[in-house]
């Protein structure tokens, strides 16, 4: 089966890898994209750009929105998706708890399934499963991230992921001296759940993170690094093919692969 694709933020450096996946997908399609600033310019030979989601959905036949745009886009973009019943496939990351909930509850009332994924590297889902398991029994831990210096949000929706994942298997556990002082803002990174999250933003960087844990007499690391954008297309295009199957909105690419 041909699955039909628009892609959201084609234009941008992710958005270009999709368009080059789906054109070595024998079984994906192309029927659009999106970015307001090439509009009614061609994406490929069978495809042309449209200034808005909306616009392309209705001018295409499609079953997949593949979307990598900004944060402050998800939300409209997602909503248009459940109004238009279009499986969305989400790379982007930024939205809050409220929205995310929100967003399940309005794709669960209409049976739709969607995925929103931090992370599409295959290596990095396996970090964050690691790194649940091994807070089990080494529940002091810390998390850096390192991405490229245009990444908007902070920490990354990964780090964030990787936290949420830590949290459920680590006991409750307030890190550090009880005395602890800054003494400049923000030196010791943010906190949640008791452990810290740092983000650097650096250009030459790609996406990297790597979670510490420390015990009696020893460090483990976990690490993970996307040397380029292609790292995550082998993720894209099973959330692709998997979100078909789905009647609800998944957040994190661990839950639709069998790690």
């Amino acid at each position: 089966m041909t699955i039909r694709i628009i892609v959201a933020g084609a234009s941008g450096k992710m958005g270009q890898e999709v368009v080059k996946l789906i054109e070595q997908t024998e079984h994906f399609q192309l029927v659009g994209a999106v970015s307001r600033t090439y509009a009614e310019q061609e994406v490929t030979a069978d495809a042309k750009y449209y200034a808005t989601l909306k616009e392309a959905i209705e001018a295409t036949k499609v079953d997949v929105v593949v979307d990598f745009t900004s944060p402050e886009m998800i939300m409209k973009h997602l909503q248009i998706c459940c109004a238009y019943q279009v499986r969305p496939v989400v790379g982007t990351t930024g939205l809050t708890e409220d929205e995310l909930n929100a967003l399940t509850a309005e794709f669960k009332q209409n049976k739709l399934g969607g995925i929103i994924a931090p992370n599409f590297a295959i290596g990095a889902i396996l970090m964050m499963k690691f790194a649940a398991q091994a807070a089990k029994y080494l529940p002091h831990v810390e998390i850096i991230e390192s991405h490229h210096d245009r990444k908007l949000d902070a920490p990354s929706g990964t780090a964030l992921k990787t936290a949420e994942l830590i949290t459920e298997s680590r006991k409750q556990l307030k890190q550090g001296h009880p005395s602890e002082m800054e003494m400049w803002q923000g030196a010791r990174g943010a906190e949640y759940h008791g452990f810290r999250i740092h983000s650097v933003r650096l250009p030459g960087l790609v996406a990297h993170q790597e979670v510490l844990f420390g015990g009696t007499g020893q460090l483990l690391t976990i690490r993970h690094d996307s040397l380029n954008r292609e790292s995550f297309m082998p993720g894209v295009q099973i959330a692709v093919e998997r979100v078909l199957e789905l009647n609800e909105l998944i957040y994190g690419l661990e839950n639709i692969l069998e790690v």
